[in-house]
Order: C-alpha cells, then structure tokens, then sequence
C-alpha cells in the first residue's frame, strides 16, 4: 500500500509530507483548493507526463517521491526481483522535473527508464479518474474493464500470441503472391547469370591457384636459369662454389682447433652449414626437374584466367569473389522460387495457424461470455443500491471475426436498461449524465474488487451523485477499503464521512505566491469539516449534529 507521499515544488505546493494508512481516506477541501493536486503529483511517480509548467513557480525542479509497503504483493515483488530492483518491504519511487522540462526516474535510488516506473506503477496503485464515465462509453475501455475484470491473462497472452504468428504468416504469403511477377522477372535475369556461372563452374580457391600457376608457367623459363645458376655458386661450380669452400674453411678450422681449444666447437658448426648447403642443392635439383614448359598447359591457363577474369568483370565483382557471387546468386534464386507446390504448402500453414488462433479466440470468448454474466448480476444490484431500481445492466460479448486483433474476436458492448418496458440499449445512448456516473462507479467498485494492485485511488467519481445515493457510495467505499487501500477525493458529506480518515486540502496567499496544504483531520475537526460540506460556510448546530451522524453511522 501506500505509506508516504512527499511533494516538493510542485505546481502550487511548496512542501507537503502525507503519511497514509490502510483502510479509506478520504480527501477533501474548498473548491478550487487543490484536492487532486497530491493525485497529480503521484501520477509523476507512476510515469505520468512531466511538463516545465508543474515546477513551483521561481523554483529550480520538482522532486516527488512516494514509498509503497510491499507486504503481500507478489506481483511487484517478483518484478523488482526480476529487474534486480528489490530492496527490503518497501520501495520507494521517485521522479524529479527540472524547470527545463527535463525528467529522471528512480526506483529504490536506482535511475531507471520511464518505461520501468509505468510498469511498476501499474502493479502498486490503481487511479480511477472524475472522467472515468466518459471513457466508459468507449468499446474498447468496455472491453479492456470486462478482462481485468476476468483476470484471464494467459488467455489474452496466448490469443495474441497466435494472432502474431498468424498475421506474420498470412502477410508472408500475401507478399509473395503480390511480387510474383516482380519475381518472375527478377527470376529469369537470375537463370541467365546462374546459367553462364555453371557453365564456369569456377571452384572456390581456383582462381587464386590459377593465379600462382600462370605466374610460374610465364616465367619457367627464367625459373628454370636462375635455378641452374644457383646450383653452379653453391654445388657444381668447376673452378669455384659454396661447398668447395665451406670444405676446405671446415678443414683449416680442425687443424687449428689442435692448437687452440677455443676453436673446437667451429668445425661442428661448418659441417652443419655443409649438411644444409647439400640439402637445398638437392632441393633446387629436384624443383629445376619438376619444370615443365607445356604449351598446351599454358594455353589452357591462359584461356581459364582470361574467362574468369571477363565474367568477373561482366558481373561486377573480384575475379577472387566469383564463386561466393555464384553461391549468392543460387540462394537468391531459391528465395524466389514460388513453384505452385511451396505456395500450397505456404497456404496450409497460413490455414493451420489461424485455426491455432481460432481456436484460442473462441477460449477467450467463452471466458468473456462466462465473466460478463457474473458482472451483469453484480452490476444490476449494485446499481439498484444506488437508486436505480428498475435499472438492468448487460454486457454483450458477440463474435466479428471479420474484426479478428491481438485481443479476439469479440466486439464489447455495455447496455442499460434504466426503465422498466424500456429494452436494452447502449450505455450511451440511455444514460443520463448522473445515470451514467452512477452506472460508472459501480463498474468501478465491483471490478475494483478483482485487480491485483493493493492501493485505489478513486478521483471525484462521485461527481453528479448526491442525497442517499452519496450515502450508499460511501459505504461501498468503505467496504471496499476493508481489503484494500482506498484514497477517495470527494465533495460529498456523506463519502467523506465513511473514511477511516480524512485529510483536508487549504489554499493560501504567502507573501503574493499561493500555497496548498494538506492536513489529517482528527475527529473534531472531521465534525467542522463535514458540516462546511453540508451548509456551506455559515455552520449551524444543526449542520454539526448531521456531521456527528454522519461519523457515527460510517
């Protein structure tokens, strides 16, 4: 639940510490004080939209934080612990607003993406607004109320998620028969080159080995002299060569080395020189037999390294990158391949995925229908508890597959009936406006009752009620708050007066800046409070007796 709210700098309030209980409390205040200024403020830290203008007027930024006791609330729990954002029992979240317009998160002191705090924030506290009866005429917000409602997460969760597979397999197969002719031409420029490519038939290092074996074959015969040549300085030479004289070094070196022991390890080491000196003359002998000056081999070099080196040219890529090119070529040419066979088979698994969608579509349904039956008793009672006693509320759930989306096949529909004889139409077609608020904070209350999130913040809902109506909302709300936290702004006596407690919400002019506060209320000053709410600003004792009733009766 809520258990602290700090404001600093915000709009029109200066500073404001609010420490929060469990049960009902009630928010009230002179018109135009700033009741919902503290559920403005809290909507920051739950990732509202941050503006330049909500900064204090001459004040450098806007700082809110609230701190949340986990207690049991799994769900928030496992996210932090997830995110790797779990400090204790209680998180706090806080958001800063510089004059600029800038903004910062943090959760637990860490900053986090906006993102992160709206995700968290739905997970702690639930906001439902004084303009919550206007989104209630919306198909889709009926919709959305009737699956909190339901609770059926991983029906919704599989519905879309076979809606996914299935609209991404139908638009694959959607574009392929559109590009078949953009394909088809694109496929014949494709055979063309794939054709010249297979009849060269190039292999992936040919071209390189080619490369070496025509540069040996141009120059064998240069090879083939130089080689000799070699031979002559370091093995055959008549008159002079490298062995001849590494021999007779390597003899004068072992006749000195038996006068000087200091030389004897040099005769070793010439006789090595010697043993390397034979080994790359039989090397060079063995090289300068293995050439082969063959016409018809050069030729045929000659010819492959020219032919590769036009096509190369022709396709636009490096003699050396041919055979990749072929290879890409071929896989480009299977992409395009859409034989009658692999659009059957692409055709059938289009089919096969949305009978997979269909399928948990039709679950989801049966889920709704099951879940507005339940919701059109709850609903008809309550609204008869709010003197609507003739009224009758139904929820249509009817399949459009036509309109299939991530959320099923079915089409919403709130309906009412708010006299007797008079049939069942859509909720805006019937209501009135005070019909309507009514109709609306029973939807609220009751599904209120279902939703995970341990804090609710009910935001002048009570607008356009008045007389015992006001009393019967008050004690739906208080009963509601025996369950859950509930924060409920009212201008209603006989709301305020249900609450486990009441803060009260003042303006004043310090200094030619305007500043609100807010206080709780201990129960004398309840009394006043109340009575202000009941007579207006000449309070009597009879206004005060009614509030005293009023606390009494809660």
């Amino acid at each position: 639940m809520l258990a602290h709210l700090s404001v600093n700098n915000f709009a029109i309030v200066k500073s404001l510490q609010l420490e929060l209980s469990g049960g009902m409390t009630t928010i009230t205040g002179e018109t135009g004080a700033g009741k919902s200024i503290a559920i403005d403020a809290l909507g920051l830290c739950l990732g509202g939209r941050a503006e330049a203008g909500m900064v204090r007027q001459g004040e450098e930024k806007t700082e809110v934080s609230a701190a949340f006791l986990l207690d049991s609330n799994l769900h928030a729990t496992r996210w932090l612990e997830d995110n790797e954002l779990l400090d204790g029992s209680e998180c706090i979240l806080r958001r800063v607003i510089t004059k600029e317009g800038r903004s910062r998160a943090f959760i637990n002191g860490s900053p986090v993406p906006l993102a992160q705090l709206k995700s968290l924030g739905q997970l702690l506290i639930n906001i439902h607004g004084q303009h919550a009866h206007h989104q209630l005429m919306k198909s889709d917000h009926q919709l959305a109320m009737l699956d909190q409602y339901a609770g059926h997460k991983s029906l919704l969760n599989n519905t879309n998620r076979a809606y996914q597979q299935w609209r991404q397999a139908d638009n694959h197969f959607k574009q392929l028969i559109e590009n078949s002719q953009q394909n088809q031409a694109q496929k014949q420029l494709l055979e063309y080159q794939i054709k010249e490519l297979n009849e060269l038939a190039i292999n992936e290092d040919e071209f390189q080995e080619l490369e070496q074996e025509h540069k040996r074959l141009s120059n064998s015969g240069e090879l083939a002299s130089s080689c000799q040549q070699a031979i002559e300085l370091i093995y055959e030479g008549e008159e002079v060569n490298a062995l001849g004289i590494l021999q007779s070094a390597s003899h004068t070196l072992i006749q000195l080395a038996e006068l000087d022991e200091k030389l004897a390890e040099l005769p070793s080491m010439l006789s090595e020189a010697i043993i390397q000196v034979e080994e790359a003359n039989g090397e060079l002998r063995n090289y300068l037999d293995s050439i082969d000056v063959d016409p018809a081999r050069m030729a045929y070099v000659e010819e492959r390294f020219s032919k590769i080196m036009s096509i190369s040219r022709k396709h636009h890529v490096l003699p050396e990158d041919l055979y990749a090119h072929h290879q890409d070529l071929l896989q480009q040419i299977e992409l395009l391949d859409c034989s009658d066979e692999k659009l059957d088979a692409i055709r059938e698994d289009v089919e096969l995925k949305y009978q997979q969608f269909s399928t948990q579509a039709e679950k989801l349904s049966k889920s709704r229908s099951r879940y507005a039956k339940e919701l059109n008793k709850l609903i008809t009672a309550s609204m008869h508890e709010l003197s609507m006693e003739k009224a009758k509320f139904e929820i249509e759930v009817a399949q459009q597959t036509a309109h299939s989306s991530p959320l099923g096949i079915d089409n919403i529909c709130f309906t009412v009936s708010t006299n007797p004889g008079q049939p069942l139409q859509p909720i805006a077609k019937v209501a009135s406006g005070g019909e309507l608020s009514r109709i609306s904070l029973a939807i609220q209350v009751i599904t209120a009752q279902k939703v995970d999130t341990p804090s609710l913040i009910f935001d002048e809902v009570d607008v356009g009620i008045s007389g015992p109506t006001a009393a019967v909302v008050g004690k739906m709300l208080r009963t509601l708050g025996k369950s859950t936290q509930v924060l409920c702004v009212t201008h209603l006596p006989q709301v305020a007066g249900c609450g486990h407690q009441q803060l009260f919400v003042a303006k004043s002019t310090k200094a030619g800046k305007t500043e609100t506060q807010m206080r709780e209320l201990n129960e004398e000053q309840r009394i006043g409070e109340l009575a202000r709410l009941l007579c207006g600003t000449e309070i009597t004792d009879s206004a005060l007796a009614n509030a005293k009733e009023l606390l009494m009766a809660a």
